[in-house]
């Protein structure tokens, strides 16, 4: 038997305006090498100047991971040679990184959970982009000098399971830190799965395989677990010494395999030295008390849920997993309805309408809307059938509830009198039901409530008619 042991870096991109050491913008999907000046391009005589936002944004990480902030942290060169790099090296934090010792606790669907010790976080540049269009290799610089803050964590996690949870919650609470965007697809979220196997039992760490480049969780977790099977077959063949060596392989999705991409380089590999051309990176006193209040995060807002509105944790865990999903609720909630029924039209009637490029964050129906439409249902100038036709509407043009309601002639006929003589109608037009309903055939009750449904074609309040019927019919 063998246990999977698991480190994870994931390098996230930081929303801010400007590079980390000079002025250029930070924007995606720009023109080719347009963001770029003497300093990103590391011409001769430009000199970096830090980007202050940058510590702002990583002590609101440190604090949120409950780490150590350290108030003093320097940079460091990280040396090698790709055609993305123009300086021939990085600037990162080697030796004195701002983050240091935090941790963070994965929740699984049995109710326990685990914490996952992250190592430590430093902050560094990032280099551009290799594009290669058949035998010609391209380079765009755009994104050289972007910030970003490389979080890595201890060798904690026994399973892709534990690792995918890990990254979730991670991702989320950049995203409620609104310190980057976290888009894995345009690559401000990227993660290399550090893997390797051991016999169950055994304490040593033997040697571990790096997968880079991977842009997804469900391709993160298929890696993880064909390197894992790869290793143990290599072992139980007895050539695991032969094959199996520190790298960095790819994983390919087409094949469902993981392949080898180059050797893994050593820290000495990399020569680190001093940054010479930067000073120490100092986070004062001032600058620690503003910069380490942060918004509530997923966990506080779950609880929060559960207390404040009866939740269940399965809706709260489902509400919070995302930012724009827990501010959605909450504004719902403006409109001073029911938790349960904002949480049914939010995750089922409104997630089932919202496909392809349409999400959460561009909805045609916005909170407001959709919690004024459930507080028609509770107000019962609907009916819960009808809000359906209503939200339908809704989600191809631009309209406000009661407008729709009007015009689909959808409002409930609450009318005592008006119903009563519906009701009367049905039951003389039915004198034979009558007599079997009322000789044992309770059954027959839904025809008598679906004929006046039919007859006010919709409209009448069904607890309404069913009210009247039971009366009348004794």
């Amino acid at each position: 038997m063998f246990e999977t042991v698991i480190g994870l870096e994931v390098h996230v991109q930081l929303n801010t305006k400007t590079k980390l050491f000079c002025s250029c913008p930070t924007s995606f999907n720009h023109k080719q090498n347009v963001n770029t000046c003497p300093t990103c391009l590391a011409l001769p005589g430009a000199l970096p100047v830090l980007n202050k936002e940058i510590l702002h944004k990583a002590v609101m990480l440190g604090t949120a991971i409950d780490a150590t902030v350290n108030r003093t942290s320097y940079f460091d060169r990280k040396s090698y040679f790709y055609p993305d790099s123009p300086s021939a090296y990085q600037i990162t934090q080697f030796y004195t990184p701002i983050i240091q010792n935090g941790e963070l606790d994965i929740n699984f669907e049995n109710g326990s959970k685990k914490t996952i010790r992250i190592g430590f976080a430093h902050i560094e540049a990032d280099a551009g982009k290799n594009i290669h269009d058949g035998n010609i290799s391209k380079v765009d610089l755009n994104r050289a000098g972007t910030p970003l803050l490389e979080i890595v964590t201890q060798p904690d996690m026994r399973s892709a399971e534990e690792a995918i949870l890990y990254l979730k919650k991670l991702h989320s609470i950049i995203r409620y830190l609104d310190i980057g965007d976290a888009n894995m697809q345009e690559g401000s979220f990227r993660v290399d799965v550090n893997v390797s196997i051991r016999p169950k039992g055994d304490d040593k760490l033997y040697t571990r395989v790096e997968i880079k480049n991977i842009n997804s969780f469900k391709f993160i977790q298929k890696a993880i677990e064909v390197e894992v099977a790869r290793q143990r077959e290599a072992w139980e063949d007895g050539v695991y010494d032969d094959e199996i060596c520190q790298e960095t392989r790819l994983y390919d999705q087409d094949k469902n395999e993981t392949r080898s991409m180059r050797g893994k380089e050593e820290a000495a590999d990399y020569r680190y030295f001093p940054e010479p051309d930067l000073l120490k990176a100092v986070v004062t006193d001032e600058m620690m008390e503003i910069y380490s209040k942060i918004p509530e995060l997923p966990d506080a807002k779950r609880g929060r849920f559960i207390k404040d509105y009866g939740m269940n944790e399965y809706n709260a865990n489902v509400i919070t997993s995302s930012v724009e999903m827990a501010h959605f609720f909450e504004e719902m909630m403006e409109q001073g309805i029911s938790a349960k029924n904002a949480t049914t039209w939010l995750t089922v009637e409104l997630q089932a309408r919202l496909k392809g490029e349409v999400n959460i964050n561009n909805s045609p129906v916005n909170a407001q809307k959709l919690g004024f439409l459930v507080k028609r249902i509770e107000d019962k100038t609907i009916s819960a059938k009808a809000a359906k036709e209503v939200l339908d509407k809704l989600m191809t043009e631009n309209l406000d509830v009661d407008g729709v309601i009007d015009a689909l002639g959808l409002k409930q006929v609450t009318d005592m009198g008006a119903l009563e003589t519906m009701c009367d109608e049905i039951i003389d037009a039915n004198p034979e039901k009558v007599e079997q309903y009322k000789g044992g055939k309770e059954k027959l009750f839904g025809f008598f409530v679906g004929q006046v449904m039919k007859a006010s074609k919709g409209s009448a309040n069904p607890q309404v008619v069913n009210e009247i019927l039971k009366a009348k019919l004794g």
